[in-house]
């Protein structure tokens, strides 16, 4: 079964291709949604996927790119299921 959660990661995640390295390792996790930045500095990820898949996945917000610094994640469950192929970067 496929669980939705909802990311916010903050530090240092914008400018410092969060987002390019997030989409990467979304596709080789096999996990659909989409990230983009927020106006507050933070950067929002919509993540569908295994549970197990998610929980790697969430380890990972906390290393980033290279170039970030995480300071947060915060994960909220959805009770939605997300109609998406693949894994997109939007702005």
């Amino acid at each position: 079964m496929r669980t939705r959660v909802h990311i916010t990661v903050s530090g240092r995640v914008q400018g410092v291709f969060f987002r390019a390295y997030t989409q990467k390792k979304a596709l080789a996790l096999g996990i659909t949604g989409f990230v983009k930045n927020q106006a507050d500095g933070t950067v929002f990820i919509d993540a569908q996927a295994k549970e197990d898949v998610l929980k790697s996945f969430i380890d990972w917000c906390w290393e980033g790119s290279p170039l970030s610094s995480v300071s947060k994640v915060d994960v909220v469950p959805s009770d939605t299921s997300l109609d998406a192929d693949g894994f997109t970067i939007t702005r």
